[in-house]
């Protein structure tokens, strides 16, 4: 493919619109209505999220991690704390998380603090995994440089033979907590006239606003 094939994509979005009378005054109750719609049309990976951070030397980052809770308290994901994403946020604990749900012409953005949630919530969640999964937290040094795959293989070998069938979680791996201060919730329109909401968080308050697309 060249550039001008590349630049003769086009597609009209006319699925859906999205309007203040007919959006939630508080943007929880909006994602999670839009949570559940992505799951009921049955989406391939609705959970999937894109998380960026910036680093020390202020360069942004991105990578896709999927969300595994929600409440008022904010978005919950679980990872290596050593990864990249891991050293970022401790070094600049904010972040932007965006869904993209094209099938149904959605975005969602949401920009926040992130905190650790609790050694209680990650010891949880991490027993609530398949054993796989739990050694394979064991056996990557995420992020990190390795010299080839066998490395990964023969750690994940040692440590299921070293923990059998109850790994405990590593004290280098848990969950995030995003607190939102912005959300943004994209709605594809024809002619490229779509609907954007934002909603910031002021004086305790979310002011939901309309922003030209």
């Amino acid at each position: 493919m060249d550039n001008e094939q590349l630049a003769a994509l086009r597609k009209s979005y006319e699925r859906a619109e999205l309007n203040e009378e007919a959006s939630a005054a508080d943007p929880l109750k909006l994602f999670e209505l839009w949570l559940q719609q992505a799951l009921t049309a049955q989406l391939p990976e609705p959970n999937a999220m894109t998380l960026a951070t910036v680093g020390p030397d202020q360069r942004p980052s991105t990578r896709v991690v999927l969300i595994k809770g929600f409440d008022a308290r904010g978005i919950v994901w679980y990872t290596n704390y050593d990864s990249r994403k891991g050293r970022e946020l401790a070094a600049h604990p904010f972040a932007a998380l965006q869904f993209h749900w094209v099938e149904l012409e959605r975005v969602v953005r949401i920009e926040g603090r992130v905190e650790k949630v609790s050694a209680e919530e990650s010891d949880a969640y991490f027993a609530s995994r398949p054993l796989d999964s739990r050694i394979g937290a064991w056996a990557s040094p995420q992020s990190q440089v390795i010299p080839s795959r066998a490395v990964l293989v023969a750690n994940a070998a040692r440590y299921g033979a070293q923990f059998a069938l109850k790994p405990p979680r590593p004290p280098h791996w848990g969950g995030y907590r995003l607190q939102p201060d912005r959300w943004e919730f994209w709605q594809g329109r024809k002619s490229r006239l779509h609907d954007r909401l934002r909603y910031r968080l002021e004086a305790g308050q979310w002011l939901r606003e309309r922003l030209a697309p």
